[in-house]
């Protein structure tokens, strides 16, 4: 899998110190509080795409926080819709390096079901459904499972191709990555 990160040579100066993205923060003194830190407040918005079902999958997302935005982007060659929308939602979880507010918006009810409603039963069921199969992407919810644990997070549905710009944003990066994959695979 290819991930790209569109700023990675300023993540340091464009994103908060307390939410940065893997990046040294300046050294400060601290001192203890009694009232707890605050943490940042990061939106989230992503969104996975395929050509053909499965085929050339690609995933954008956008972290935003206050003014300062990142946008990430990655692709697979054999994958499906799904996986996409997942590893949208991951990369820009594990992109944090510290714990933060976050909202996550997607277009994905999988997502959104998934962590909301089903992921307690899945647990519970040695990651079995309710059909007690095995749960399909388990390797990839076990890894936004752990990619949402420091976090406190706010899960959020809307509906895909509806004019949402972040939602139509991360659908372009979604796109261009399959066109990217696309051409190394001809090369």
């Amino acid at each position: 899998m290819q991930i790209i990160a569109a700023l990675a040579g300023r993540l340091n100066k464009n994103f908060p110190e307390r939410c940065s993205f893997g990046t040294d923060a300046r050294k400060a003194v601290q001192y203890p509080s009694m009232a707890p830190e605050k943490k940042t407040t990061v939106e989230i918005f992503a969104d996975g795409a395929c050509s053909g079902n499965p085929g050339i999958g690609g995933f954008g997302a956008i972290l935003r926080s206050g003014a300062k935005e990142l946008e990430l982007g990655g692709f697979e060659a054999m994958t499906t819709n799904n996986r996409m929308e997942l590893l949208g939602v991951i990369t820009a979880l594990e992109a944090l390096r510290k714990p933060c507010a976050v909202t996550v918006t997607t277009d994905s009810k999988y997502v959104v079901q998934g962590m909301t409603e089903w992921i307690s039963g899945w647990l519970r069921n040695g990651w079995r459904n309710s059909q007690k199969k095995e749960v399909m992407n388990r390797d990839l919810w076990e890894r936004l499972l752990a990619a949402a644990q420091p976090h406190t997070i706010q899960w959020r549905w809307i509906k895909g191709h509806n004019g949402h710009k972040e939602n139509e944003r991360c659908d372009c990066l979604a796109q261009e990555q399959i066109s990217i994959c696309r051409k190394r695979m001809l090369k």
